[in-house]
């Protein structure tokens, strides 16, 4: 055990020692998190106070006279312009389109004699059309917030004026009050916009840190020849590997705990700048422990995959060329998780490497992550590291693979 515990202390000292591999290991991924989220919640609460705050450019079409009179009834703020039936709307539409114009409200001609000369079923009613461009923020709000104040104010005016009581319209009253009937778990939906993000971040970063250590400490030792020293000292082989390991262990458990603290505080500090749908968003200790175990066992993971790679590769570039696959791997089970539906998912699904350890994720942001799941979830990762670590030390006792004969 003493060659194992100067490899662990030859490993620690080398990694603690240089500069750049500390600040690219430990502080730059948990800095990057908590000012991503920082920005993320800044740009999230500047761009909703833009599209409230935003004054729309509105034109209206054969505006019925009385049409003034409800727009400022319902403190309609716009620049509205009106125009006649016999101006071209083609330039307006040709705005709407390139987001220079929001809406554009067209009322049939003869509205107002239309609406009062009804009589009887079949008589004509006149239509009033909206033009607008969902793909435009400032459009789609202009549409939603005209045909909501606005028209609906103006129908329900009319209505009177021709009823003199609408409430005879009024057979029965659907949610009188919305907010009543609403039946929803807080942590769940406060959860539910970054659970299709965060999973997917967090396996990349963790991915990427696993490919720093690994790759540099296996072909970057091979590729410099100081492994070729080590394995031909008295230092069993056995130690060297569990050296290496344990010195991995260590350094990926330092990443994990900063991964979770980063997490942790970046999401109140995107709380602190977003909307209201996140500003709730709170980890109990039994989460805050998950995540840290998860973590844990997904950098294991990802260290022994890249170390995999790096033990049969000659030098770190070929090993670069080598990881891509996996890197891929990794990214396409945690863009899985981005595009997944709702709903239970069966237990089968934890127990798929990478993948689950997004889904797991997934469900910890949620509220939904059971005792159960979390336990298939890093069984199955923990053993398919450990299998792979079992082929690392066999790759350690080739000569072949070691010296790169």
């Amino acid at each position: 055990m003493k060659g194992t515990k100067n490899i662990v202390k030859k490993e620690l000292t080398r990694v603690f020692t240089d500069k750049k591999l500390v600040i690219n290991l430990f502080v730059l991924p948990g800095v990057l998190i908590m000012v991503m989220y920082s920005i993320m919640g800044s740009l999230i609460s500047k761009m909703e106070t833009d599209i409230k705050t935003h004054i729309p450019t509105i034109y209206i079409q054969n505006a019925p006279e009385d049409l003034d009179y409800i727009i400022d009834a319902v403190d309609f703020e716009g620049n509205i312009t009106y125009i006649s039936s016999k101006d071209s709307t083609t330039h307006i539409k040709d705005g709407i389109l390139k987001g220079d114009i929001d809406l554009l409200v067209i009322f049939d001609e003869g509205f107002i004699e239309t609406i009062r000369s009804y009589k009887d079923v079949g008589d004509p009613i006149p239509e009033v059309r909206t033009y607008y461009n969902p793909s435009e923020d400032y459009s789609n709000a202009a549409k939603g917030n005209f045909t909501a104040s606005v028209l609906h104010a103006y129908q329900q005016s009319l209505l009177a004026e021709r009823l003199g009581n609408i409430e005879q319209l009024q057979v029965f009253y659907i949610d009188r009050d919305p907010e009543a009937g609403i039946i929803v778990d807080e942590s769940k939906a406060n959860g539910k916009f970054l659970s299709m993000l965060l999973p997917f971040l967090i396996n990349i970063m963790l991915f990427q840190g696993a490919m720093g250590l690994g790759m540099d400490a296996i072909t970057g030792e091979k590729e410099r020849g100081t492994l070729a020293s080590m394995l031909l000292s008295p230092i069993k082989r056995s130690e060297i590997v569990f050296g290496k390991l344990i010195s991995l262990g260590i350094l990926t458990s330092l990443s994990a705990v900063i991964y979770t603290v980063s997490v942790v505080v970046g999401i109140q500090r995107l709380a602190d700048g977003a909307m209201g749908a996140m500003t709730n968003i709170q980890f109990t200790p039994v989460q805050i422990v998950q995540l840290f175990v998860m973590l844990i066992v997904l950098v294991y993971l990802y260290v022994s995959m890249v170390s995999i790679v790096a033990v049969y590769a000659r030098t770190q570039k070929e090993a670069g060329t080598y990881v891509s696959p996996l890197y891929i791997l990794v990214m396409l089970g945690c863009i899985m998780t981005m595009f997944s539906t709702g709903g239970v998912k069966e237990l089968k699904y934890y127990a798929i490497p990478i993948y689950n350890g997004a889904i797991a994720l997934q469900d910890l942001l949620v509220g939904e992550l059971t005792m159960v799941k979390f336990g298939v979830t890093v069984g199955s990762l923990a053993i398919v590291a450990f299998l792979i670590t079992t082929l690392i030390t066999k790759a350690f006792n080739s000569e072949r693979v070691m010296f790169n004969a």
